[in-house]
């Protein structure tokens, strides 16, 4: 089984189950016909009795009797009966006799008559005698008209009447279920193969992306809602994410490679320049300042990379817990108020007891990163504020400033990673300061927008769900 087709598999179970429920059918159908049949063949021998009971009449002459009935007369009793010579035939396999009360037969037939001797009469009963494997119903009735006192008819009638119905119904279920079988099956395997075919088309689709390595392609089943097209779809979504997600990889490594790029290249060409020939003191301090001033910047880099990797694909390693933002932000506000940078001054306004359920650590990088990107792009002498406050279910955290500002098309791109706006400031940060904080905003479920004007300053706005 492991070896087969899912296709096959599937015809196989629904064969089983399909001649299972065949063979119950026919089971029931048997059973259920037999009992009508034989409460029919019971029905019938009680109702031909019951016909003819009034067939059989009592007069005291010949003379009195209807001229014009030609019936058959017997003396009984110091009269004549009138026999119906029609009802005592054989009618639908039920034969009628009539008895005497000594269970002296008198007219009719009766096939089983010298085994039913002995068996007593018993008025408007069905009794049964089995007589050489054969069932036979009897039925009694006592006649109870003048002059037909002691007189009895008796029906019998074998269930072999209703065995020749059950024999044809039963041929023709032999002959039309195995036919509906085969067509049921053959029909089950063409609706699964046909059903089967977006599997399959996904299967092919997913090893030729696979041995391709083109993310790009995608799988066409047509158009439709049902599961298989939905799997289609989530397939689709999952190499796009895929696509993305080796796409912003490669973007990664080709920005990560080319901001190591330069300061790799000068301190190697320092370190050249260096021994190439004597220099005096202050050259080779000179170098090593330079060396210095690259190597921290490469290491604030590697720093922030790691982190940036860790935020996007371990963001499980960060606890998160309910955080005062009030304290929070008054502590890193007081922190780098003392900065004091090209003269900038840093003002903030907390609402109380404002907290949200988060991660410390992560939040503290934000608001960092949101100030060091004030204090980077400030004029001299201006300002940042720094403000938090409810806004219905919401907290709104916003830093604003009065520097550079960002052109407009430029705002979209400012969460990219390495992606710096101002290239005269290219040399001061990493790039990756506001795309950290895009992804600590996402982790938190919030939101982070900007609103800027070229001059005037920029405002950066977070909101988190309380």
């Amino acid at each position: 089984m492991k070896n087969l087709s899912i296709r096959v598999k599937i015809t196989l179970w629904f064969t089983v189950i399909l001649v299972f429920i065949t063979f119950c059918t026919y089971m029931i159908v048997f059973s259920v016909n037999r009992q009508l049949l034989q409460k029919t063949i019971r029905d019938e021998l009680i109702r031909t009795v019951e016909d003819n009971v009034d067939e059989v009449e009592y007069y005291r002459s010949i003379g009195t009797a209807d001229p014009q009935e030609v019936d058959y007369y017997m003396a009984f009793g110091g009269g004549y009966l009138e026999i119906d010579d029609d009802f005592l035939d054989k009618v639908n396999e039920v034969y009628t006799s009539l008895y005497n009360e000594d269970a002296a037969l008198l007219y009719g037939e009766n096939p089983i008559s010298k085994h039913t001797a002995s068996l007593g009469f018993a008025d408007s009963k069905i009794q049964h005698i089995t007589i050489n494997g054969t069932l036979y119903y009897i039925f009694d009735r006592k006649l109870a008209l003048e002059g037909l006192e002691g007189l009895w008819l008796r029906g019998v009638v074998s269930e072999n009447q209703g065995m020749m119905q059950m024999a044809a119904i039963t041929r023709l279920l032999q002959l039309f279920l195995p036919f509906f079988v085969v067509i049921s099956i053959i029909g089950g395997y063409l609706l699964a193969r046909r059903m089967l075919k977006p599997i399959q088309e996904i299967s092919e689709s997913a090893a030729r992306i696979g041995s391709s390595g083109d993310l790009k392609k995608r799988i066409e089943i047509g158009g439709g809602k049902d599961e298989l097209h939905q799997l289609a779809a989530g397939f689709n979504e999952m190499f796009q994410r895929l696509e993305d997600a080796f796409e912003a990889e490669r973007q990664f490594t080709s920005d990560a490679s080319h901001e190591l790029r330069t300061p790799v290249s000068v301190i190697v060409a320092q370190c050249e320049m260096s021994l190439e020939e004597t220099r005096s003191v202050e050259e080779y301090e000179q170098a090593l300042r330079t060396i210095q001033r690259q190597g921290r910047k490469m290491s604030r880099l590697i720093n922030d990379m790691l982190d940036f990797t860790r935020l996007e694909m371990r963001a499980e390693s960060y606890v998160r817990e309910m955080v005062d933002m009030t304290e929070l932000v008054q502590s890193v506000c007081f922190d780098m108020a003392m900065i004091k940078e090209k003269g900038i001054s840093l003002n903030y306004e907390a609402g109380a007891d404002i907290k949200i359920y988060g991660n410390r650590q992560l939040l503290n990088r934000l608001l960092g990163n949101l100030v060091t990107n004030a204090y980077r792009y400030g004029r001299e002498n201006g300002f940042i504020f720094v403000s938090l406050k409810r806004r219905g279910q919401n907290v709104e955290l916003s830093v604003s400033d009065n520097g550079i500002g960002i052109g407009e098309g430029q705002q979209q791109k400012i969460f990219q990673r390495f992606y710096q706006a101002d290239n005269s400031h290219s040399g001061i940060g990493t790039g990756l300061g506001l795309s950290m904080a895009y992804e600590i905003v996402q982790f938190h479920g919030g939101e982070i927008r900007v609103e800027s004007e070229l001059g005037r300053g920029s405002t950066f706005f977070v909101d988190f769900k309380i």
